[in-house]
C-alpha cells in the first residue's frame, strides 16, 4: 500500500526534526550503508501500535553518548524501493514495519523488530538501543 505524502509528513518529520536523514531511493539507501563505521537504518511506517513509541525511543536514545555513525531511515509504504533496498541487507530478519538495524559494512549487527517494539514504551525501546549503541558503536 502506498501512502499519500500529506499523509506521512507529520511520520517523516518526527525523525527528520531530530537529524535523522531521510533514503527515499535505493541510491541514497546505499550511499548511507557505504558510510564508514556503523549505520543505524529505521524503517519507518505509520503504524500507530509500534512506530508511535518506536520514534519517540529513538528521539531518547540519540542524546546517548555513543552513537552510530549515521542514522538513516527509509519510509515502508512510501518509500517503496528504498525500502526494499535496505531490508536486501536485513536477512535473516523478515520484513517489519517499524524495523531498527545497526549495521557495518552492510552486515546487520542488531536488529530491533516490530514484535520487539509493540506493547512498550518509548523508553524501554531507547533502553535496547542505547545497549545496542554501547556495544556495536563504541
Amino acid at each position: 500500500m502506498a501512502y499519500s505524502e500529506l499523509m506521512i509528513r507529520p511520520f517523516r518529520e518526527e525523525l527528520t526534526r531530530i537529524g535523522v536523514e531521510e533514503t527515499r531511493t535505493p541510491d541514497a539507501v546505499e550511499a548511507a550503508l557505504a558510510t564508514d563505521g556503523t549505520v543505524m537504518v529505521v524503517v519507518n511506517s505509520v503504524c500507530g501500535c509500534a512506530a508511535g513509541n518506536a520514534r519517540p525511543g529513538i528521539a531518547k536514545a540519540l542524546r546517548n553518548a555513543t552513537l552510530p555513525s549515521k542514522v538513516v531511515t527509509v519510509f515502508a509504504g512510501a518509500d517503496i524501493e528504498a525500502t526494499e533496498r535496505a531490508r536486501s541487507y536485513f536477512a535473516p530478519f523478515p520484513p517489519s514495519s517499524p524495523q531498527i538495524a545497526i549495521m557495518k559494512d552492510k552486515k546487520v549487527l542488531f536488529m530491533l523488530e516490530r514484535h520487539q517494539i509493540q506493547n512498550r514504551t518509548a523508553d524501554q525501546v531507547a533502553s535496547d538501543l542505547t545497549a545496542a549503541f554501547n556495544e556495536h558503536c563504541a
